[in-house]
């Protein structure tokens, strides 16, 4: 089912207690019927939360049945934990199947570390090419995901708000503050994301009947190193002595996972503002 964009929907959001779940729920509240669930902790503490490990596929098969979503925005799945790999493929696996029980759309956030970094920018037809754990977790969701034929999977990157400090951003000024060694890396370039904009995408993506891959990030390419100075300056984080910027020289992580936004152009009325533009306008 794919509702009519301008109506009311029920929508599941899975992983509510996540980074962009904390913008996306406040989003989503006002025009539609909302679920979302969380893990550990509730850090919004509304009426609308419901505990859930999403390993558990019975408790995500009851959850779905009980509240009917006609969308499920499926969030959860970090990168930290110590039982990342199966969060991010057993959940796939589960709330798909969920969501092909109750004939509900499934909006899949995706990232770029699907990909080695060595053939950007990379568009919605690149295979994915992981080079670690976490990266080749993902792509297997992705390969889940897609036996549900209505389901729109958001490849996306560096998510940050100018409201509340990204993780990446939070340990860079832990550590600079506490005068530890950090290391920016000018190699690895990314497409970092606006919060809002990608809530707002989600949500617009609810209510239209794109379904497929799709590239949503900033239309700014930044390093990480200019990424990471850039929100070093917006809240303020002057202490720097132990700061160096240098390559990566690992080969755990990608590097150039630039992001071609040109169909998302064509799909999406959600803009998609750069960093710099983001900044200029606060």
């Amino acid at each position: 089912m794919t509702p009519a964009a301008n109506c009311v929907v029920k929508i599941l959001i899975t992983g509510g207690s996540s980074y962009l779940g904390r913008h996306l729920i406040p989003l989503a509240l006002p025009e539609h019927e909302i679920v979302y669930t969380w893990f550990q902790h509730d850090p919004l503490g509304l009426m609308q939360g419901r505990q859930l490990d999403v390993r558990d596929d019975t408790a995500v098969t009851q959850l779905v049945r009980t509240f009917q979503p006609q969308v499920i925005i499926h969030l959860a799945g970090s990168n930290r934990g110590n039982d990342m790999e199966n969060v991010i493929r057993r959940g796939a696996q589960n709330v798909a199947a969920a969501a092909r029980a109750a004939n509900a759309r499934l909006i899949h956030l995706s990232t770029d570390s699907i990909f080695r970094g060595d053939a950007a920018p990379y568009d919605e037809t690149a295979v994915p090419t992981p080079v670690n754990p976490y990266g080749r977790a993902k792509a297997d969701a992705e390969a889940i995901v897609q036996t549900w034929p209505n389901h729109v999977i958001i490849r996306t990157s560096l998510i940050y708000s100018l409201e509340e400090m990204d993780h990446g951003t939070a340990w860079m000024a832990a550590a600079l503050q506490a005068g530890q060694p950090v290391t920016l890396f000018d190699n690895q370039i990314r497409s970092p994301v606006w919060t809002r904009s990608l809530a707002q995408a989600c949500l617009e993506l609810a209510g239209r009947s794109f379904t497929g891959i799709l590239n949503v990030a900033g239309r700014q390419v930044l390093s990480r190193a200019d990424f990471a100075l850039k929100m070093l300056d917006w809240w303020g984080i002057e202490q720097r002595d132990t700061l160096r910027i240098g390559p990566s020289t690992g080969s755990q992580w990608p590097l150039n996972c630039e992001l071609d936004l040109s169909l998302a152009a064509a799909v999406l009325q959600t803009p998609l503002p750069g960093v710099d533009e983001v900044i200029g306008k606060r």
